[in-house]
């Protein structure tokens, strides 16, 4: 299997063959993010493909899900994505889904027909950064979309059989609007009823646009409270059926996960629980991470 630069998924995917067909990122200029900066955006070859689809085939007896990488391989055009998907039902047919990573914009350029052909070939589950409801949070990030399109392009999948995930960033807003970051996520995430809602909390790249402001003092992150408070409210504003709530990001103190809406009162009592169980000093204080952003909390 061909593997070019870092390669990741989301912990979801962990039992997922990894294919790739793109490699690094079609956009790459997201303010808090250097995961693809040196490596520059390319399309991976049909013939590479077909080869790595067939050593799948001697390797493993049955293969149930493909996650196809690298950062957005739904940027490509439908034609090649059908392309490949055929050539995966042929090598693997008894694959049931082809998921992967997609931007808003990777949607846009896509027909309705276009999507739906798609979904018949067995791609689904996209899993989309889209990272906060406030539309200056997605501003500030640069993500290239705002969150008006966002609403629309998610609408576009839900209508063509697509289901998604929505990675929504913990303290995407810093400090200061940590109230109003939650309820924007809260009523963007009711009104597109994504399947799984994937949340992390910010982890700021050493070298990024964003780190430079925290820098110079220009953006204030969250306290650990906060984060956890910004959690809490925001799974409180939640209104949703049959939306999965996947919490266990490493860089989430408090790991929760559940079906909504039947584990939602059980989830909120474990952060509730965790935010009274962490000394005040870690709380309130700013703490420094590691180079993956993790922080070790005593209780």
């Amino acid at each position: 299997m061909k593997y070019t630069g870092p390669v990741y998924r989301p912990p979801f995917e962990a039992n997922s063959l990894l294919l790739q067909v793109t490699v690094g990122c079609s956009h790459n200029e997201c303010s808090f993010c250097t995961m693809y900066s040196d490596v520059p955006f390319h399309v991976e070859t049909m013939e590479q493909i077909e080869q790595d689809l067939r050593e799948a085939r001697r390797m493993y007896p049955r293969v149930n899900r493909i996650f196809l990488v690298n950062a957005d391989p739904f940027a490509l055009s439908a034609d090649r994505l059908k392309s490949i998907a055929v050539k995966i039902n042929e090598i693997l047919p008894e694959v049931e889904t082809i998921a992967m990573y997609a931007s808003v914009n990777n949607i846009k350029n896509k027909t309705d027909e276009e999507l739906k052909q798609l979904r018949a070939l067995k791609i689904n589950d996209l899993n989309i950064g889209l990272e906060s409801g406030m539309p200056e949070v997605v501003e500030h990030f640069n993500k290239g979309f705002t969150v008006d399109e966002a609403k629309v392009q998610l609408k576009r999948l839900t209508e063509a059989g697509i289901d998604f995930s929505v990675n929504i960033i913990i303290g995407g807003a810093g400090s200061e609007k940590t109230h109003e970051n939650a309820i924007a996520n809260s009523k963007l995430l009711n009104e597109v009823k994504p399947k799984l809602i994937f949340i992390a909390t910010l982890h700021v790249d050493p070298g990024s646009p964003l780190d430079e402001e925290v820098k110079e003092g220009l953006f204030i992150e969250n306290t650990l409270r906060q984060n956890i408070e910004e959690e809490i409210e925001m799974l409180s504003g939640l209104s949703l059926d049959h939306t999965y709530f996947f919490g266990l990001h490493t860089s989430n103190v408090i790991p929760v996960h559940g079906m909504l809406p039947d584990k939602k009162n059980e989830m909120l009592a474990a952060l509730k629980e965790g935010l009274d169980s962490i000394q005040v000093e870690y709380l309130d204080g700013h703490l420094k991470k590691g180079a993956e952003g993790r922080v070790s909390i005593p209780r």
